[in-house]
């Protein structure tokens, strides 16, 4: 009876993928993992993820990035998912994806996006995520629309929930990971404003003992790379920290780090916050849409956190556990020094490496933009 029982049950769950358009058959098997481990990660049918985005509409269309085109679709069953189509001549996607295969299914963090699945068929390579039904951050700090959304109350739990996020990738997960392109574009929030970060195709994973590493191939993003990594192509944990400091940043001034503006000065973002710091006056930093919604201490602290992450040092950045420690405690919190990149002239002017501006990205024959 037990054993008639467990069948029902293993043909009703069969059913059931099948009805979803998903094969029992790992996805993963195309791109194994280093250690051999079974990552159990679903195989989407081609036919159902196109009928699922009407034919990769235009009108299903969230956005596009160096990977490919992101689209919204919607399973019979009526789940949402968002589907990455990795665009077919792009060398940097195809490495990408490979990345996000191997690395990202092993992840399981309320303030990481979820991986679904995959689709391997033909020439295509797809990746499934869960659907962010409200954007990405960048909406709510850079638009005019999105910014009346954001009260302080929302804007701490997201900071938060990032600095959650990012403290599982480099200490609380299976594996320790660098993201390497942390930007506002790269965090998506869920129904109730909780922050996922997603995008991992550049990340990379250390070893045990291992602290920094150093590459030759620099992908990122301008504005939020740490100096060590912009400069020398060293990375580390604490290069994320400097991204996450630029966030925090641009999230009190809702004024982008890279081509950031002041009557009184040519100091980008961190060089104008700098200022604001020694003055004295870190509430002349803060957006003031956040006057009427904002708790004055929570965001001087988050001011003062949001310096400290940006130190031209690697040492003197905190890491992510004390930043998680910082935002929810009222430990003393050290004086910050003087931020890296605290002008646009010193990006331009990195000892190792000439970088050649333009408008929305930064090249040089070793950098990759984003």
């Amino acid at each position: 009876m037990g054993m008639l029982i467990v069948g029902i049950i293993l043909y009703i769950r069969k059913k059931k993928l099948r009805n979803e358009g998903l094969r029992t058959k790992d996805c993963r098997e195309e791109y194994p993992g280093e250690d051999g481990e079974d990552m159990e990660l679903p195989l989407f049918d081609l036919t159902t993820i196109a009928k699922a985005t009407n034919g990769f509409s235009n009108c299903n269309k969230l956005g596009e990035g160096g990977f490919g085109p992101v689209y919204k679709g919607t399973l019979i069953g009526g789940k949402e998912i968002a589907v990455k189509r990795l665009s077919k001549n792009s060398g940097q996607g195809t490495r990408e994806f490979k990345t996000e295969v191997i690395l990202i299914a092993r992840l399981q963090h309320r303030n990481l996006v979820m991986l679904l699945g995959c689709c391997i068929q033909k020439d295509e390579k797809i990746l499934i995520y869960e659907f962010m039904p409200n954007k990405s951050l960048d909406f709510y700090i850079f638009d005019q629309e999105g910014q009346k959304l954001l009260n302080w109350p929302k804007c701490f739990h997201i900071i938060g929930g990032v600095a959650r996020g990012l403290l599982y990738l480099h200490q609380d997960s299976r594996l320790r990971i660098i993201h390497r392109d942390l930007k506002p574009s790269n965090i998506l929030l869920d129904n109730n404003m909780n922050p996922k970060i997603s995008d991992f195709g550049l990340a990379k994973t250390f070893g045990g003992d291992q602290s920094q590493a150093n590459t030759n191939r620099v992908v990122g993003t301008y504005g939020y790379m740490s100096p060590e990594y912009a400069a020398d192509g060293i990375f580390s944990m604490k290069s994320d920290v400097f991204s996450f400091g630029v966030i925090l940043l641009e999230m009190l001034n809702r004024k982008k780090n890279r081509g950031f503006r002041h009557p009184d000065h040519d100091h980008n973002l961190l060089g104008h916050a700098w200022i604001r710091w020694i003055q004295d006056k870190p509430l002349e930093l803060i957006d003031k849409t956040f006057c009427d919604s904002c708790n004055i201490s929570e965001v001087v602290r988050c001011f003062h956190v949001g310096l400290l992450c940006v130190q031209r040092v690697p040492e003197d950045r905190p890491s992510m556990s004390s930043v998680v420690l910082m935002l929810s405690s009222d430990v003393a919190l050290p004086p910050p020094k003087q931020p890296g990149f605290y002008t646009e002239r010193s990006v331009r002017e990195s000892p190792s490496r000439t970088l050649l501006c333009s408008e929305n990205t930064f090249s040089t024959t070793l950098i990759e933009p984003r």
